[in-house]
This record gives C-alpha cells, sequence and structure tokens, in this order.
C-alpha cells in the first residue's frame, strides 16, 4: 500500500511508520519536523496542517490507499486535512480516543456507541479532549469521500512514548530505594502497545474496512501490581515498592492519572469504567496485544539510551511526582503505620 502519515515522527505517527516500512509498504510522512527526527526511508513532506497552502502543496500530484491520521484534536482543523485529501486516498483512518464515547468513563463504554455532542468544524475552545475528538470522528466521517476508520485507543504504551507515564515509572523505579506504590496492587489496568495499534489499523486499512474499532488491551491482563513489578524486572532495580491506600493518598493531596501516573485515585465507578472497555468487535477483526512485560522491556531499552535529565519528551504535561513530595508521603505513611 502507499501511505502518507500526518505527523510520523512522534510516538504513535512513528509506530505506524516503521511498523509500515516494516510491512513492505511505500510511506510519506506530512510534518512540521519538529517532533523528531524522520525514520529512514519515507518521503518527507514539510508543512503544517493547519496552513491551507501547505495541504495543498502535499495533495498536488499526489495520491495513496491510505491515510493515517495520527494528529488530529481540532475538529476544524481536520477538516480541512480531509477535504484536502478527500479523493487522493480510498481510507482516512483517524486515531481518536475511548474518550470521545459520550458519558465515558461516567457511563460504560459501549462499541458502536455515539460520541460527545461535538460539530465538525467545532474549534479548539469548543471543548475538551474527549468532546474534540469525537467532532474530530464527525469531520472525518461527514467530508471524506471514501473509508472512514475511526480507531478509538485506551492507554497507549510503548517505545518513543512522548507522554512520560511508563517513562517516569521505569525512571523513578531504576533509581532505586523506597518507591511509592499507589492504592492497591490488584487494580486492575487495560494497556495497548503503540505498535499493536499500528498493526491492527494498518490490516483493517488494508482490507478496506470502515467504522469504528475500540482498540485496548483485554480486561484482566495486567494488574497495577503486576505492571510495576514488571518495571523492576526490566530495570533490574531493588526499589521496595511501598503500597499505600488510596484514601490516604488524597488525604496526602497525591494527584490522579498525571502526578502518579494511570492511579485513579479510590475505586469508584469512574475508574472501573475506565479499566473495563469492550474490545470484542476489534478482537473478532483480529486485534492481537502483545504481552505487557514486552511493551514495558522494549520501552526500557529505548529509555535508557537517553540520560535521565533529557527525559522530558517535551510533554505539555508534566508526569510524575516530585521526590519530596513522595518523600514526605512515605514518611508519614510510616509514622501511621507504626
Amino acid at each position: 500500500m502507499k501511505l502518507l502519515v500526518i505527523g510520523g515522527s512522534g510516538f504513535l505517527g512513528r509506530a505506524f511508520v516503521e511498523e509500515a516500512l516494516a510491512g513492505g509498504h511505500e510511506v510519506t510522512t506530512f510534518n512540521r519536523g519538529r517532533s523528531g527526527a524522520d525514520v529512514p526511508g519515507v518521503e518527507a513532506v514539510r508543512g503544517d496542517r493547519e496552513v491551507a497552502a501547505d495541504l495543498e502543496r502535499l495533495a498536488e500530484g499526489r495520491s495513496w490507499d491510505v491515510v493515517i491520521d495520527t494528529s488530529g484534536y481540532v475538529p476544524r482543523v481536520v477538516g480541512e486535512s480531509v477535504r484536502a485529501l478527500s479523493g487522493r486516498a480510498g481510507t482516512y483512518a483517524f486515531v481518536s480516543s475511548i474518550s470521545a464515547l459520550d458519558g465515558f468513563p461516567a457511563e460504560p463504554a459501549e462499541e458502536g456507541a455515539p460520541g460527545w455532542a461535538c460539530e465538525p468544524d467545532a474549534g479548539p475552545d469548543d471543548g475538551g479532549y474527549g468532546v474534540l475528538k469525537a467532532g474530530c470522528e464527525r469531520a472525518v466521517e461527514q467530508g471524506f469521500d471514501g473509508n472512514a476508520l475511526i480507531i478509538q485507543p485506551g492507554i497507549i504504551l510503548g517505545p518513543h512514548e512522548d507522554i512520560a507515564r511508563l517513562p517516569w515509572w521505569l525512571t523513578r523505579i531504576a533509581r532505586g530505594g523506597q518507591v511509592l506504590a499507589p492504592g492497591d496492587p490488584g487494580a486492575p489496568m487495560q494497556l495497548v502497545d503503540a505498535r499493536d495499534v499500528a498493526i491492527f489499523t494498518l490490516d483493517q486499512a488494508a482490507r478496506g474496512a470502515a467504522g469504528q474499532f475500540i482498540v485496548t488491551g483485554p480486561v484482566g491482563k495486567v494488574t497495577y501490581g503486576e505492571w510495576l513489578g514488571l518495571c523492576k524486572e526490566a530495570t533490574g532495580s531493588d526499589a521496595e515498592l511501598v503500597w499505600v491506600d488510596d484514601e490516604f493518598l488524597v488525604e496526602q493531596g497525591a494527584g490522579t492519572f498525571v502526578e502518579l501516573p494511570l492511579w485513579g485515585g479510590p475505586p469508584s465507578a469512574v475508574t472501573a469504567n475506565f479499566w473495563n472497555v469492550p474490545t470484542g468487535a476489534a478482537e473478532a477483526a483480529g486485534l492481537r496485544t502483545r504481552p505487557v512485560a514486552e511493551t514495558v522491556r522494549d520501552t526500557w531499552a529505548w529509555l535508557r539510551e537517553i540520560p535521565e535529565d533529557r527525559r522530558n519528551f517535551g510533554s505539555k504535561t508534566t508526569h510524575g511526582m516530585a521526590p519530596e513530595k513522595e518523600a514526605a508521603i512515605l514518611s508519614a505513611w510510616a509514622g501511621r503505620s507504626a
């Protein structure tokens, strides 16, 4: 296949490019050249998707079998890309999110459910992340003359992760000592490797598939305790995981998801829904997910080549707890336990 990847040098886009090249596909990337180096073997076209002239220059004289859009967050912007590329490819594969599903995570996720109310020409101030992703989906479905393939991933991890969730935990655990481990080690998680998202999407595109697929790991594949244990194993660390009660962490002002990556706080309907997302349609269509241990191991192999003081990856959100705060909470927990 001939593929156009909008993005292609960052985390998920890079996974798409590498898997496509490994599969013998011909790949063009379109990006500003700011997020990272181009993967060798691509035709790299520089441009900004928010500049109409750049989109026109990209489309002029070119055509592809599939467009892969991994970097769409604003419906109006995605719509401009769709209009410029409609008729230039047979399939537009848009990587959305489970957060686009209406009511989620306060309500359980349902495969094929409608997205949040959001117009396909909405701007950046017309909603939060999930609402805008739903608008992006509509921009593709309503504006592209061809197959609209909508991929709705859960939590994506793997090498080159630029959100620094797994990288932060690996870095912290590798440092050793007592490590604040949040909540219940038996709490379930659903995680998916970026490479598995890419492989599934490319396979569906090759078959001419359309429609929506929730793409994440199966329910019950790994717990939080097993996940952090895999981080210890991968790094060879002698760190001591100190499991601290959910409610105590809330009392101490510990932040969910960002300050303690992927910790959702005390058990609730929201956290239960977040880690209990159905994937039956994708599995029936061929989704296969690798062991979480492989994702952790490969991420550490990539991460260890980067000096620790450079592991911020340019993310807009700084993940992880400050050492001073972690030490204070661990001391308070030890005092309470004593």
